[in-house]
């Protein structure tokens, strides 16, 4: 048998195991995620509304895709220690630069116009805010939560190397799984960030309104051809008038 088929076998043959690490992987990623949405969202979405701070949120976006993973893990060795909370704080920090910049971009590259309108109605700042822009935002913004999520779930196979839990422990492990429980927990991290990936890509779907979503279907090249075929409209209608 190949590596691989040895690996299958050791998923079916600990289905406890891996069922026990997955769902450790998802509470430790949940909370870091969790933490992560209560400062980066309120931020992001608070810096669209005034229009100020591109600068800040795209250099934070930046700085945190540069910074690799594993030297945020070990340098928070030193303060936490081994265990969860060092890892937590890692995910965090590699989640937040996501989330804030596609709050910011989503509630900034709201239509001024229509954004001016509600104001013209007489709404309040907040309910602008709260019935305009993050209804129109809501595409852009679980996109990036979702981003943030696929992150924190891939990454959080890490924390196995440093007392963290989830399916990293048997990654880190070869020497008690051999290689095909590490191929093995590999695969069942890849599965779950493809589910999760495709949870949060249909509740994006529910939560962007529809009107967004049928004008994001639009060819690019829509209203130009509705445009020219109207004076083919009138011309083709004058004679009939002249008659």
């Amino acid at each position: 048998m190949s590596t691989f088929s040895h690996a299958i076998t050791f998923i079916g043959h600990n289905g406890h195991l891996l069922e026990q690490k997955t769902l450790d992987q998802l509470a430790l990623s949940g909370e870091a995620v969790l933490i992560a949405l209560l400062i980066g969202l309120p931020l992001g979405l608070g810096l669209g509304h005034l229009h100020r701070g591109s600068f800040a949120a795209i250099n934070i976006s930046n700085v945190g895709r540069a910074l690799p993973s594993l030297a945020i893990l070990a340098i928070g060795l030193k303060p936490f220690g081994v265990g969860s909370t060092d890892v937590v704080i890692a995910l965090v920090v590699l989640a937040v630069p996501p989330l804030i910049t596609n709050a910011y971009l989503a509630v900034d590259q709201v239509d001024r116009d229509v954004v001016g309108a509600a104001r013209g109605i007489g709404m309040s700042p907040w309910q602008v805010f709260t019935r305009v822009e993050l209804p129109l935002a809501t595409g852009l913004l679980f996109a990036g939560i979702r981003t943030a999520v696929l992150f924190v779930i891939s990454t959080a196979t890490l924390a196995g190397f440093f007392g963290g839990g989830g399916l990293g422990d048997i990654i880190a492990n070869q020497a008690s799984y051999r290689i095909e429980g590490v191929i093995g927990a590999a695969v069942c991290v890849i599965v779950l960030a493809l589910l999760i990936d495709a949870a949060f890509a249909l509740l994006q779907r529910k939560m962007t309104p529809r009107g967004v979503r049928i004008e994001g279907r639009l060819p690019a090249g829509m209203p130009e051809r509705a445009e020219t075929l109207a004076p083919r409209a009138g011309a083709a209608s004058a004679p009939a008038q002249g008659a």
